[in-house]
Order: C-alpha cells, then structure tokens, then sequence
C-alpha cells in the first residue's frame, strides 16, 4: 500500500554501503522504522533529506506486516540547519526527539503529540534564542500527553490553592513533589517522604505561566536563564521518573553537558 505522510526524523544509522534505516515518528502511523534506499548517494534526490530532526513529507510502501517500511519519495519541510546551525538549538533538538523516541511505542498513533513536535520543531528552527524556555514549554505538554500532568494550581496533598494559601501563610517558597506529580505547600508536604524540591515562588509562577500558554511563548514570559534550566532539569527528572518503560537517560545527560 502506498501511503503519504508527514514525519519527524528521530535516528539515523548507516544501512549497508549507501542506505539508510531511520526511526521516524509520523502524523498517521505514530513512531515506525524506514529504510532509505541509496540515501547516502550524493547523487539520491533523498540524499541529506533523512538528517535526525528534520521535518519531511514522505512517500511510504506500507506492509502492517512489515517492520522496517520502505520509503520511496520525500520532501522537506524544515530543518535545524536552516538558516544555519547553531549548538544550543542542536542541544535542544537532540533533548526533544530523544524524549519522544524513548517514550513512544512503534504504531501507536499519536495526533495530539505529533502536533505537538511538529509546531515545536518549527519554532525552535524559527527562533534566534529562547530555546531553553520553548523546551520547558514543550515538556509541560508532552508529560500531559502522557497522562500524568503535574498539579499546578492546587496542592496535591491538601486540595488548596496554591497562590491564596501561598499569600496568607505568607511563603516565599513551596514544593514541587514528584510522585504524586505537582506542588505542594510546605506545612502538607512535611509529612512526605517521597522525592521533592524545594522552589522559590518566582518559579511556580514562571511555571504557570508556560503551562497556561497555548502557543510556543517567544518572548512573552520573563524568566532568568538560571530559573529556565532549573525547571528544564527538574521537568526531565520527573519525566524519566514517570515514564517506566524509558530507557536510561544517557543521552539526556550527554546533551544536558552541552548546555551546562
């Protein structure tokens, strides 16, 4: 069957002497594997198109029985290396698709997250900066997605809310818990024994702010470089805490060294 679909490209590895096998997550199929006939051929239309992070239109040869599926044309639709590279974005990027391959399952669509990776894609290869602060943006979504987003307004021991109970108990600081997922107001979290931090309230503010934006926020939240890496870790923490069947984070932590 030939199918046409659009696709994010996760992993590349060399395939024989001029191919290629790619790890793809598409808009109708979620993630699968590729093979790309002579991609490695200067002279192959399809050569430089199978690069990790790019954003393509594909032509597949499609076998539900089949687990590696044949590609047989594709375009681009964007690129980290457009208008030109930059290491702070390939840092990012590299942050992003590694998350999305390790905590998918192959075949299982996804619509909401592919939306998701394509339009946060497209701003980090648009934007000159704030990539840090577009990848918070894109982690609070994705830990939705998958189905354990974190309580931001209300405790998560005691039901209250944070911000009124925050302004009458007079706090400057208050926690966020990893299990179960969210914050929690110092006097409720003692008790706890479970894995916690302790956050300044500047940060729960930045946090709601990225949280209640629909679209990538560009330049419209405030925020301390320092304030915007401290809630990229702590996000990544609780995402490899929850996603059980991830693999290690090696690879988080070699891209995370880059941006240290």
């Amino acid at each position: 069957m030939i199918v046409k679909t659009r696709a994010v490209i996760l992993r590349e590895i060399k395939y024989r002497d001029q191919s290629k096998i790619c790890a793809i997550y598409t808009r109708e199929f979620g993630k699968i594997s590729v093979i790309i006939k002579g991609a490695r051929n200067p002279k192959n239309k399809l050569s430089g198109l199978f690069s990790a992070g790019n954003l393509v239109d594909l032509v597949l040869y499609k076998k539900n029985n089949r687990e590696i599926q044949l590609v047989s044309d594709g375009n681009l639709v964007s690129s980290p290396m457009v208008p030109e590279p930059d290491m702070e974005r390939f840092a990012v990027l590299y942050r992003i698709i590694d998350l999305v391959r390790s905590a998918t399952e192959s075949d299982e669509k996804n619509l909401p997250l592919f939306r998701l990776l394509e339009h946060t894609l497209e701003d980090l290869y648009r934007s000159k900066n704030g990539f840090r602060q577009l990848y918070t943006w894109f982690l609070l979504r994705f830990v939705s997605l998958m189905g354990f987003q974190p309580s931001l307004r209300t405790c998560v021991f005691s039901g209250e809310e944070i911000m009124p109970a925050m302004e009458q108990m007079r706090l400057s600081e208050l926690y966020f818990v990893m299990n179960p997922g969210g914050f929690a107001l110092p006097p409720a979290a003692a008790a706890s024994k479970g894995a916690k931090q302790l956050l300044p309230l500047r940060l729960c503010v930045v946090m709601n702010a990225l949280a209640s934006s629909k679209l990538p926020p560009g330049d419209s939240i405030t925020a301390s470089a320092v304030d915007i890496e401290r809630l990229c870790r702590l996000l990544e923490e609780y995402c490899l805490l929850h996603l059980e069947h991830a693999r290690n984070g090696k690879n988080l932590a070699i891209v995370s060294q880059i941006l240290s």
